[in-house]
């Protein structure tokens, strides 16, 4: 394929933008290259400026779960479009999502629609703190929450030492109130609350990681992170941004039955259009104002477009008994056809699958934590991505990031895309 568009348009975009995109993994840094530039997208489909076809499984990160373009959504986005904007003011869409949702996902009496995956994480925290009374947070190696301060944060000298920020610009003042732990492993977080006792606001965990890989949790992780925040009187939040409305219904609370005490969501709850949320239990959303002293403010938050889309979505997803059925049948089906397609090249490898999520690593051992990811042969990595580009399949630019499912991607595109894998590999 060629790409002659995108690499003019690439260069046009890096005189005027950092790096020429406006989020990092863009850039295709991790697998060298130009970045390729979308004209359009429809179903299982990207077309790109250079008129070239790509069966998509990044699908903008997780939300097009039932395709690009999907009417319902455009419908209802129009439809909005044509009535305003943006008022600044209260909407009856936003009751009628924050109903919607709240009717999904269990354990949750209340919902704060805010603009992104990353202020829903920051204000969920903020939340916790304020109801505990307390500063520090445990959050794991590899989990992403976002690029609030809180977040941007990697390991001292073992579990139980404060943290260092690993972006400039996140002060050590910050990074001293996150403390980090291996990702899968429940001692080291048992460790930390004993080191830190009556200090920990929350622990902050994508329950099904999907920022280092698609990494499930081990067998009883999250259950023993639930009975430590009950012992340490702490606020269990499961980042739900990914997971959330793409796993279950009610996402990993649902999926796995564990209650947490803040869910925070983004992705699917907003169709397309950048939304996130958090919610909990009226007996935390009290304290969030105007009911209650912990502050959170946004203009553009519910904006009645986004609201529109992300109603538009969760009611198809609520009205379809079967879609995740159908979800994890083609995943798992894909999943096959990986593996098969790479034993007979003799590649090593691991997959990683929950539902509608999963991810390949070449790697020789089970990839459990970032760890274990970090093992992976990115080299090969690399080629094997540029190698399904140019069989026009687009897989995450990153050996560290998840690919989502559509339901829109029928058995023919999964048949094309094992058949991508089956010949790249031979070139591995």
């Amino acid at each position: 394929m060629k790409y002659q568009r995108s690499s003019q348009l690439f260069k046009e975009a890096s005189a005027v933008i950092p790096g020429g995109v406006n989020s990092p993994v863009r850039a295709f840094k991790a697998v060298g290259g130009t970045p390729i530039f979308v004209k359009k997208a429809e179903g299982p489909y990207l077309y790109d400026e250079d008129d070239n076809r790509l069966i998509d499984y990044i699908n903008s990160w997780g939300p097009m779960i039932l395709g690009h373009a999907y009417k319902p959504v455009v419908d209802a986005v129009v439809d909005k479009a044509k009535k305003g904007t943006s008022f600044g003011m209260p909407t009856e869409i936003e009751t009628q999502i924050a109903a919607l949702a709240i009717s999904m996902v269990p354990n949750i009496d209340k919902i704060r629609f805010v603009n992104s995956g990353t202020e829903a994480c920051m204000s969920a925290v903020r939340l916790a703190r304020g109801y505990t009374g307390k500063e520090k947070i445990i959050k794991f190696s590899g989990c992403y929450h976002g690029h609030s301060d809180s977040f941007l944060i990697q390991a001292g000298s073992g579990a139980v030492t404060f943290g260092s920020p690993n972006s400039p610009g996140v002060t050590q003042g910050t990074a001293k109130d996150t403390l980090l732990a291996p990702y899968n492993n429940l001692a080291a977080v048992a460790r930390i609350f004993e080191a830190n006792q009556n200090e920990i606001a929350a622990i902050i965990v994508e329950p099904v990681a999907g920022n280092m890989g698609c990494i499930p949790p081990v067998e009883g992780f999250l259950e023993g992170l639930r009975v430590l925040c009950d012992q340490h009187k702490a606020v269990l939040i499961f980042d739900e941004v990914m997971t959330g409305f793409r796993l279950a219904k009610g996402g990993v609370q649902e999926l796995y039955g564990i209650k947490a005490d803040l869910v925070c969501f983004g992705k699917v709850i907003g169709g397309g259009l950048p939304v996130g949320a958090f919610a909990a239990r009226k007996e935390i959303m009290q304290h969030l104002a105007p009911e209650g002293p912990v502050y959170q403010a946004g203009t553009l938050s519910g904006n009645p477009l986004a609201m529109a889309a992300g109603y538009a979505l969760l009611n198809a997803l609520n009205n379809d008994a079967e879609v995740y059925d159908r979800l994890a049948q083609k995943t798992a089906y894909l999943h096959e056809g990986i593996s098969k397609a790479l034993v007979a090249n003799n590649i090593e490898h691991s997959i990683n699958r929950v539902g509608s999520m999963i991810s390949v690593h070449f790697s020789e051992t089970p990839v459990v934590d970032f760890e274990t990811a970090a093992h992976g042969n990115n080299d090969r990595f690399k080629q094997f991505f540029h190698g399904m580009l140019d069989a026009g399949v687009y897989i995450a630019p990153s050996a560290f990031e998840s690919w989502f499912i559509t339901d829109a991607l029928s058995y023919e595109d999964l048949d094309a895309t094992i058949a991508a894998v089956a010949t790249v590999a031979k070139k591995l």
